[in-house]
């Protein structure tokens, strides 16, 4: 995916630069689906990275008051022109100017996240059009934040040395005895605050988006987003956040997909190009093993098991496929179009099927209610206000009162 429509080299001259060594910034308006307060510390992090390595200093200005650099969301076309519209997910995910416009644009209809692994990092994202703000161009170097294409958070430092170099020819090394914080290991701690900080009196999927989610023999939901997971009781009381692996050895940090199979009572998880079974909390013996093996597909959108097939049903895109739970192989003759499914939307990011029968499909902040009998979608909503068990209704109602 590529972080940026354009680099903006033929809208100012190359290499231009600000002047000064103080500048301010102002986030215009805010993403769907984070709260304002976890944006906010994501921004100033971004900034903080470049001002670590270089002669730079940022400040935050939250009235409506002159500003160096702009922070702004859309969507389509947004007075840039109408080849510089934004395209919705999938598509390029932000763009900005160089000095001394300082204006970065965001798409606002992508997926925006700072921990979970589904959708795009924009701390990440941040940080690169704030390299185009200060006048940096596209680095040929693809472990360089300033590349042109899309750097997932990993264990390596955001900045390498490319994009280091790169700043301190336009703007000088830190003053000696400035503190530097960031990057290092205390980068991990700072994200862990932005998690806590999407809510302090509710469960923090409640008010963004989960990677996944299932329910087990107990009836009680599981609830999964980054490296963390809730369980939701049959009357809709969540639990605290729990880390994966404090539960489930062996996982990754984040998963993309899980299911329940109440055939064999095995919970399954789905990550990148591997798939994990686990009876209770113990890892069963040949897992972690390929998807490919079983004939299924990478980064899977979601999982669920469907009673009217007898086996675990997989989204992938616009394609579904079954696996037999017996011989965790693809049923023969799939995959098959997700049209099967009559008013699911592409891209579910979960799936789960209450005690009364009812399959529900999830993605982002709506739900689509399924109709097995029928085979097609009979209602739909937004899930956090509506559907007590998820766990946020209750809350969301006793803040409306």
């Amino acid at each position: 995916t590529q972080v940026c429509a354009h680099d903006w080299a033929a809208c100012l001259l190359t290499g231009e630069k600000w002047y000064k060594r103080h500048l301010t910034y102002r986030i215009m308006n805010w993403p769907r689906h984070l709260s304002q307060e976890s944006v906010r510390s994501a921004v100033r992090t971004a900034f903080q990275l470049w001002s670590d390595v270089s002669g730079l200093v940022f400040r935050e200005l939250v009235l409506d008051s002159p500003t160096d650099i702009r922070l702004a969301f859309y969507e389509g076309e947004h007075n840039d022109g109408s080849g510089n519209a934004f395209d919705g997910p999938g598509g390029a995910l932000a763009h900005a100017f160089f000095p001394c416009r300082g204006e970065a644009h965001f798409d606002m209809a992508e997926r925006w996240t700072l921990n979970g692994h589904k959708g795009h990092n924009l701390f990440l994202v941040t940080a690169h059009e704030i390299g185009h703000t200060l006048g940096l161009e596209h680095s040929p170097a693809r472990s360089a934040l300033m590349s042109p294409y899309y750097k997932k958070m990993g264990r390596s430092l955001p900045l390498s040395w490319d994009d280091i170099s790169a700043v301190q020819q336009l703007y000088g090394k830190p003053p000696s005895g400035r503190q530097v914080q960031l990057p290092g290991q205390a980068l991990s701690w700072v994200m862990q605050d932005w998690e806590k900080a999407e809510s302090t009196d509710q469960p923090h999927y409640c008010s963004g988006v989960f990677d996944a989610i299932t329910m087990d023999q107990n009836r009680t939901a599981l609830v999964f987003r980054g490296n963390l997971f809730w369980t939701v009781t049959p009357e809709g009381t969540a639990s605290s956040p729990t880390p994966l692996q404090q539960r489930w050895a062996h996982l990754p940090l984040a998963i993309e997909a899980a299911a329940f199979s109440p055939l064999d009572g095995k919970l399954y998880f789905f990550k990148g190009k591997r798939m994990w079974r686990y009876s209770g909390s113990a890892l069963d013996a040949g897992f972690p093993r390929k998807s490919s093996e079983a004939e299924l597909p990478h980064h899977p959108d979601c999982a669920f098991f469907y009673a009217p097939l007898g086996h675990m049903v997989i989204f992938k895109g616009s394609r579904y496929f079954v696996l037999n739970l017996e011989t965790l192989r693809s049923e023969p003759y799939y995959p098959r179009g997700l049209s099967d499914w009559k008013g699911v939307p592409r891209g579910a990011n979960g799936a789960v099927t209450r005690p009364d029968g009812k399959l529900y499909f999830f993605r982002q902040q709506r739900f689509w209610r399924f109709d097995t009998k029928k085979v097609r979608v009979r209602g739909a909503g937004q899930w956090a206000k509506e559907l007590e068990w998820t766990g946020c209704q209750r809350t969301l109602s006793n803040e409306i009162n």
